[in-house]
Formats: C-alpha cells, structure tokens, sequence
C-alpha cells in the first residue's frame, strides 16, 4: 500500500487496483480501476462539471494505492475497504441509492443467494458493497455457472427451469420431493457445497477455488469419468476467466512509457553493476505450477525497451515431482543458455533472495556476466545480484521501475498460460 501525495500524482501507477483518496487520517471515498491513474486524472477532468466529484478533489490531501493482480480481485478488495471505512462520498453509487450487497441467508437445507439494498439482518451473510446492481447481476451470473444455485424465493413441487440448463444443481426442488434417507442427504450435502464454494469466491479466496476444481477433474479423470471431468475442467476455465479475463489489459499502454525509464533504470542499476553499457535486451524469468504438476518456465524479452513477443520462450518442466521452485527455476535457466540465442544485458527473475542467488550460482558455473535482479512482493523490493544481496525497498510504481514490473507481470501471464495448456490437453487426451 503506497501513499501519494496530491502533489505526486504523476508517479501513480497504471496498474490495475483499488485507491482511496485521504483528507488527513480519514478515507474519504475508495474507487477501483483497471487503470489506477487514467481513473484517478478522469476524477479530476469530472471535478470541473461534477459537484461530488469537486467535493472529493478539494477535500483530498493524499492517495492510497493497493494494486492487485487482477480486476475480480480489485472488485473485491474494494467492497471490503468500503465496508470497513464507510467512505463519506461512497454512501450512495451512481444510481443515487443506498448500497448494493449480495445476501447468503443461513438456512439449514438451501440457503438463498439474493441481492438487496439492507445488510441489518442478522440471519444472512453479506458480501459487498458492489458499485451497481448490474456489476452485481453480472458476478452473480458468472458464479452460477461455476456452481449453480437455486434463485426461486419458494421451494416448488417441480424442478425449476434453470435446472434444466445446469444453472440449479442439484436443484432443491428436486431434493425436497426425495424421501429421507442418505440419497436425499448426499443431495442437500452438495448444495450446501456450492454455497461454500460462492462464499470463498466473494472471499477472494481464488487459491481454494482453483485447487478444489483441480482436485475434482483429477478424481475424476482416474476413475474415468471423462464426461464429469469435462464439465469441472470447464468450471475451472470459467472461473479464470472471471477472475483473468482483465489481467494485463493495460500492458500495451505502458510500453511507450518504458522507452522513458529505460535510460533511467540503466543509470539507477549502473550504481551496482559499473559494466553495465546497455539495456538493449532484456530477460524475465518466472514459473508456474499447481501442486508441482504441468509446471511451466516462461522467458519474456524486452529489446530497446519494448516486449518482443517474438522472442518469448515457453518451458515444460522434466521430472517435475519432489523438485523445488528453486531447481526448476535452474533448470529453466540451464536449457535457455544451452542454446545460442543473443544474451541478455540483465536478467530479471520474478522473486527474492534465493531466486537471485540460483540464478548467480548457475552463471558462475556457465562462465557467465549476466546482471542479475529480482523482483520480490509483499513487500515490493529488489534483490540486486552483487555482494551482499542488498534489498531494495523501492517503489516500484517509479518511472525507472516500470519496465521491470512489465517484464515480471508479463512473464507470470505467460508461464500461467502454458500451464492452463499443458493441463488442459491432458484432459483432453484422457478423455480420448
């Protein structure tokens, strides 16, 4: 979380995430955005024709900014900081009403999923607030897909038409015309599954999400349930969709920029590499894997400051059981300079120390002079690879710092996206 003074708005990043303007110690309003800074200049172009929007830019002393890796998330983040800091200029959404939240009601068999304008009632969970009923519609519609449920006020004699397109399964109206018995259990179990699954997702719990549907494809698949497996490798796809489906919309923006902090990143890493005559060509290295299976190694490249698409490389991991990220990172690195592409002039890797180290280790053994960097979150810092490691609190939403954000965001896009594949297609040859 980085604090922004009003005079420093240049250096906010444009970066998708969520943002709230401060006066003092108080937050004032929060918004969110794929863009934080586009957004935050389009606040101030509104305030010269929109009162609210004028209150806000006069009262305003600081910005905070949270990125996050992904819009769902922002969206999320942002209906958490609403709701714990009840922001003055956030009481009422564009349509000039009260709030908009999602309603889980406790009931024992079927809890409903509703959406309402009140969150005074003590027998139902609330998620939100969300900024309109149709965001509102459009995340319930998506989640549906993912694990369905039941949306009839009352419980019916019949099953419901959603049931028939897979939108209400196990439908309750199904369940409740069943006898007692475990078959009926085993039904009403699996709702209430569902509604678990759809709180961790209003959560932001994405991991649990993930894991549980990977789990289910491969129990599945080895009990050779092609069809069932089909349909959970479908939810999955689904849901990194919603959670995806914005993710680095706004890289091709940030390129020109780039071209900027290019001189300025090579006059700040000159301080620690003395040699360092150029940044013509750069590499990012990063992994990525569920449960150490389909892992993947992605290489991105930047030359004169821009993304070279067509010198990406992709790298399916050999022998990947019982091996850690740190010997898979190595092995990604030994196959790439075994061949006789141009090197580098730096070489970023996405993490911290042992990353750094890794990678400096193998360069040894190769003979090789490659600067080394890693970028490290939680805190944002880098790890300069020379004597000492030191570690860098930087700001990474700097101008000399953008082209290494852009390397390593990029290059988890593309290691991530490998991995989807490689998974898929086994899922596919399974089933023939």
């Amino acid at each position: 979380m980085i604090l922004y003074k009003k005079t420093d708005l240049n250096n906010l990043p444009s970066a998708t995430g969520v943002y709230l303007f401060k006066k003092k110690d108080s937050v004032i309003y929060i918004g969110k955005s794929v863009n934080v800074k586009a957004r935050i200049k389009s606040h101030i172009e509104n305030a010269k024709i929109d009162n609210k929007e004028r209150k806000i830019i006069e009262n305003f002393d600081a910005v905070q900014v949270l990125t996050t890796d992904f819009e769902f998330n922002a969206l999320i983040l942002e209906s958490k900081l609403i709701n714990k800091f009840k922001p003055i200029y956030n009481t009422r959404w564009k349509d000039d009403k009260s709030y908009i939240y999602l309603k889980i009601t406790k009931d024992k068999n079927f809890p409903k999923i509703l959406i309402t304008r009140k969150d005074n009632d003590k027998k139902s969970v609330y998620f939100g607030p969300f900024p309109s009923v149709n965001t509102t519609e459009y995340l319930l519609k998506q989640i549906r897909k993912i694990f369905p449920f039941c949306s009839q006020k009352k419980i019916s004699k019949c099953p419901c038409f959603y049931s028939k397109i897979g939108l209400c399964d196990p439908c309750p109206n199904y369940i409740n015309q069943l006898k007692k018995g475990v078959n009926k259990q085993n039904y009403i179990n699996l709702y209430k599954k569902n509604i678990f699954y759809i709180k961790k997702i209003l959560e932001g719990k994405n991991k649990i999400i993930e894991r549980h549907l990977l789990l289910k494809i491969k129990e599945l698949a080895q009990k050779k349930m092609y069809e069932d497996a089909i349909q959970y490798r479908n939810r999955l796809l689904l849901f990194q969709k919603l959670i995806y489906i914005n993710l680095y919309s706004n890289l091709e923006t940030d390129i020109v920029s780039t071209k900027i902090s290019l001189k300025e990143l090579q006059v700040y890493l000159k301080k620690y590499f003395p040699n360092l005559r150029s940044l013509k060509r750069i590499e990012c290295f990063d992994l990525s894997n569920i449960s150490f299976e389909h892992s993947t190694g992605s290489m991105v490249v930047a030359t004169y400051g821009q993304l070279n698409k067509s010198k990406y490389r992709k790298f399916k991991i050999k022998r990947e059981r019982n091996r850690s990220d740190l010997n898979m990172l190595e092995e990604v690195l030994k196959r790439r300079f075994k061949n006789k592409w141009q090197h580098p002039n730096l070489v970023i890797v996405d993490g911290g120390t042992p990353q750094v180290l890794t990678a400096l280790k193998l360069f040894n053994k190769l003979k090789l002079k490659i600067p080394v960097v890693g970028v490290a979150k939680h805190p944002d810092r880098l790890v300069i690879g020379v004597d000492g490691l030191p570690k860098l609190k930087s700001n990474l939403t700097e101008q000399k710092f953008k082209l290494l954000v852009l390397l390593r965001d990029e290059s988890h896009r593309f290691a991530k996206k490998y991995h989807l594949y490689l998974r898929n297609l086994k899922l596919d040859n399974l089933k023939k």
